[in-house]
């Protein structure tokens, strides 16, 4: 049995109603089928595996409670290249561009039509129906990359100065980006899903006259700001030339992004070598989608982000040309960035997709044709918690809906694989005849799963592990580290944890006074971490007062992060995060509340889809804002005899009573202290999405936002002062 592991598999068991009798008979056949057909495997690739899980991951680097922690690949110094004079991301991608010339590097799926679908509720959404996908080589993209550059050259654009893109994740972006790299140009990265004075403010502060983006962009958003960015010159759309252009300021030019790859590839013959980047300069200034304020620019340079790539790659075993990967989360999202770099960098494919197109069921496919993962089969897939947790509630909702008996032949199967993984073993029977279909929904054949940008929790990742039949890995970074920190090792089928540190940094816990954690605490030490190495970023753009709050240099010349995470090691030298500096709240009678463990506490609940804690050091109880999962609270008012419209619902007061008892029963269930349990909750009818502005890209919460949203509710909840 494994010594780490961080939740019973008991706790996390479906619940079932099968006569004892049979259930142990149905056991018995299972086991036996299981040790006879497979007991090379089982001898094999389990103990194999097992030795593994359990092998220590990481050391402290001396005896002292402050020390950092290395890897154990890493010990005797951090890694910071992935191939020998690779220094620079122009090198990374000429490495890889000769030794992968005629492979499939980027593909998109061809659209062959596009409707509006009228919804019961009036409603039109848009549907399409995609045919294959078709693929540009990495020769081809080099070409494509060389000549955007030299063609923005010729527009004016110069070495070391900034350039933005604005833009839907897609090739383009990737192509741009390495025009970039080549050129010297420093690329400016904003969420397409940003609000008009977010956009405006990182356009002005890093003073970009080009911005790369796409016709539907420039149409939704920029239009409308674009005289409120003055040193504005040159916009270049990914897509074609839009419609209607003429009413920009005067000045401002509208390229495509075909007329100016055709530009610099006339006049490449002629032109002189261009200005090439060294490790030290700046590669992209990527702005936060930022969870308190405006957002902030982090200076990435060249090496911050080889090193980080280099760390993460050496997690992903036999990563080579075989593997597919699915690009759909925001390219301007360092973990979406980092995750095509190592692909990039090790001969993967990429086929690009959208969070609409993901699958079958997606809201933009046409009922009855196909979704991206079932064109492309992809091996290797990035996510959000926020996205495998609507998987997970989709795939239980679906499971509910089912037969008696295919309920409880899917319970028991679930249950049975929870316990042989918690051994280490695998189930080759349950895997090939029940989880077939679930496995499906991604295209069948993942081969690992990486969640980051926020904690996953254990119920979703084990659910992930079983279903799609393999390992779930969480990894742990920031923008200012280029999203490298940790990621736990594909054979580590441990939950609530993000792994040892990556090979190219360091981690080590400072202690917290104010919050209670320190690194002498026993049996696991806990603290404030820190992260060291050479993918700790350069700072923040034109804020030097914020750099000298969250890095530092050490006596030998390396950079520190301070995250603001708080973290605990076990004793294999793995990491789990346990609070946040930020989320931490003093009630009025002195006691502490972590905001982010009640939420995770209640997050997995059926009837829950999102769910935000609060409380103020005026008051002695925390309260909530709550986004209910339609179908479940629908029923849930239909058992209490309660009617009417979906908001009605949400803002009758029974109904947050009726919510309040299933919240707080689940809340005991998870061990909460009774200080820590919502006292009042307000439901939310609407969804909270980037689109909103109540939570960022990667679905992390809004605080300062969603307090200003439910400032009223704040008030009813806790009495006008």
């Amino acid at each position: 049995m494994n010594n780490h592991i961080s939740s019973k598999p008991s706790t996390m068991k479906l619940k079932h109603t099968i006569n004892p009798i049979l259930l142990y008979f149905i056991h018995f056949i299972i086991s036996l089928y299981t040790i006879l057909t497979y007991i090379p495997y089982y001898f094999l690739s389990e103990s194999s595996r097992q030795e593994k899980s359990n092998q220590i991951k990481a050391k402290p680097v001396n005896s002292k409670p402050e020390s950092a922690y290395r890897s154990v690949n890493s010990l005797d110094g951090l890694a910071s290249v992935l191939h020998p004079g690779c220094d620079t991301l122009d090198k990374v991608f000429m490495h890889a561009k000769n030794k992968f010339k005629d492979k499939r590097l980027l593909g998109t799926r061809e659209i062959l039509n596009e409707e509006d679908e009228v919804q019961p509720n009036g409603k039109i959404f848009k549907k399409v129906i995609l045919g294959n996908y078709n693929w540009l080589s990495f020769e081809d993209v080099f070409v494509r990359a060389f000549n955007f550059g030299n063609g923005l050259q010729i527009l004016g654009q110069k070495p070391k100065t900034n350039i933005a893109i604005f833009c839907e994740t897609r090739a383009e972006w990737m192509i741009a980006a390495q025009a970039c790299f080549m050129y010297n140009f420093q690329l400016v990265t904003l969420y397409a899903t940003l609000g008009g004075p977010a956009i405006v403010h990182g356009l002005n502060e890093t003073e970009v006259t080009n911005i790369i983006t796409s016709k539907e962009l420039l149409q939704t958003k920029l239009k409308d700001i674009v005289s409120l960015v003055p040193c504005l010159r040159h916009i270049i759309t990914v897509d074609g030339k839009p419609p209607t252009w003429s009413e920009f300021p005067k000045g401002v030019i509208v390229h495509t992004m075909a007329a100016v790859q055709a530009l610099g590839a006339k006049a490449s013959v002629e032109n002189k070598p261009h200005s090439k980047p060294v490790p030290s300069d700046i590669a992209v200034i990527m702005y936060t989608s930022g969870s308190t304020g405006l957002p902030k620019g982090v200076m990435i340079s060249h090496s911050n982000l080889i090193a980080g790539i280099t760390g993460m790659a050496e997690r992903i075993p036999d990563l080579g040309e075989k593997d597919v990967y699915i690009g759909y989360l925001p390219l301007a999202h360092v973990l979406e960035l980092s995750a095509e770099l190592v692909c990039l960098s090790h001969g993967c494919c990429i086929g690009y997709s959208s969070p609409q197109t993901l699958a079958d069921q997606s809201s933009k496919i046409k009922k009855g044709s196909k979704g991206d993962t079932s064109i492309l089969k992809p091996t290797l897939m990035a996510a959000v918690p926020e996205i495998m947790d609507r998987i997970y509630k989709n795939v239980m909702n679906k499971v509910n809906g089912m037969s008696n008996f295919q309920r409880t032949l899917f319970i028991l199967a679930y249950n049975y694989k929870m316990e042989q993984i918690s051994k280490g073993h695998g189930t080759p029977l349950c895997d090939s005849f029940i989880f077939r279909k679930v496995r499906s929904l991604l295209g069948g054949n993942i081969r690992l799963l990486l969640c980051g940008g926020a904690p996953l929790s254990a119920t979703t990742q084990r659910f992930m592990n079983i279903c799609f039949c393999c390992p779930v890995g969480q990894g742990y970074g920031l923008t200012e580290s280029c999203g490298a920190g940790t990621i736990t090792e594909v054979w580590d089928y441990n939950t609530g944890r993000v792994g040892a540190p990556l090979v190219c940094c360091e981690i080590k816990l400072k202690n917290w006074e104010e919050g209670g954690y320190f690194n002498t605490d026993k049996p696991h030490p806990r603290g404030e971490i820190i992260i060291g190495g050479q993918n700790v970023t350069m700072g923040y753009y034109k804020n030097e007062a914020k750099t000298k709050a969250d890095f530092f240099e050490d006596e030998n010349g390396q950079r520190w992060l301070c995250t603001g995470d708080i973290g605990e090691f076990d004793p294999d030298g793995c990491l789990k995060i346990i609070d946040r500096k930020k989320d931490l709240v003093k009630l009025q009678a002195g006691e502490y509340v972590s905001l982010g463990k009640v939420e995770a506490a209640l997050k997995n609940l059926s009837l829950i889809d999102n769910i935000c804690a609060y409380a103020n050091s005026y008051h002695s109880y925390v309260i909530g804002f709550v986004v209910p999962n339609q179908k479940e609270l629908t029923e849930l008012a239909r058992k209490r005899g309660l009617r009417g419209t979906w908001e009605e619902l949400c803002n009758s007061c029974e109904m947050e009573n009726e919510v309040l008892k299933v919240l707080s029963e689940a809340a005991v269930s998870a061990s909460l202290e009774k200080f820590e349990i919502p006292v009042k909750i307000r439901l939310s009818p609407e969804p909270w999405t980037p689109e909103t502005g109540l939570v960022t890209d990667a679905f992390k919460l809004k605080r300062k936002e969603l307090k200003t949203h439910y400032q009223a509710d704040i008030e009813r909840m806790y009495g006008r002062k």
